[in-house]
């Protein structure tokens, strides 16, 4: 422990190693002495490492980024084409859809317009059929009324006749029993 840190012990080995390095040559690159050729190096290594990477590199990343941008043009305008050709596919089938409702509701106006033809014709028959019905219906009830009045008149006759003879114990004669149903009839009885 008598030694001192700044002191160096001779020793017979690395004599030689500790001397030079201590003797005030130092570290290479921070020498005074070693400085310019180390520029000079310097220099030529960059110019080495510029030509390099002019000649060889910068032209591969060049060319990889100059396809890469080809495809993306590519790719953009494959998507330009293919929006242009579903903007025109949708403007057909909007075109086939405007068409389709037309003739859709042409077919149901002709449809409809049919059918109230033939309702309109079928209710004409129906009323022409009712109309005649209701005419033999009043024929007959007609001749009926007028069978049944000449019945009238001769059951009238006779039911007079026998209430007459009920009531006076005589029948009356025909003709005043005529003149009586006639002015019964007319209303001034």
């Amino acid at each position: 422990m008598a030694e001192s840190h700044g002191e160096v012990k001779p020793s017979a080995e690395g004599t030689t190693a500790h001397s030079e390095a201590e003797g005030g040559h130092g570290f290479p690159p921070f020498q005074k002495e070693t400085f310019p050729s180390q520029l000079v190096s310097l220099l030529i290594a960059f110019v080495v490492l510029y030509v390099i990477v002019s000649r060889f590199a910068l032209p591969k990343v060049g060319g990889v980024i100059d396809a890469r941008q080809k495809v993306i043009d590519g790719d953009l305008a494959e998507a330009r084409r293919l929006k242009d050709e579903s903007e025109a596919a949708m403007k057909a089938y909007e075109s086939e859809l405007a068409t389709a409702r037309s003739r859709a509701q042409a077919i149901g106006t002709e449809t409809r317009d049919k059918l109230n033809a033939a309702s309109d014709a079928e209710r004409k028959t129906l009323e022409e059929s009712l109309a005649a019905k209701l005419a033999d219906a009043e024929t007959s009830i007609a001749a009926t009324r007028t069978a049944a009045m000449s019945n009238v008149r001769g059951i009238a006759a006779e039911t007079a006749s026998a209430i007459v003879k009920q009531l006076i114990g005589k029948a009356p004669t025909a003709k005043s029993l005529e003149a009586a149903l006639d002015a019964s009839l007319k209303g001034t009885a």
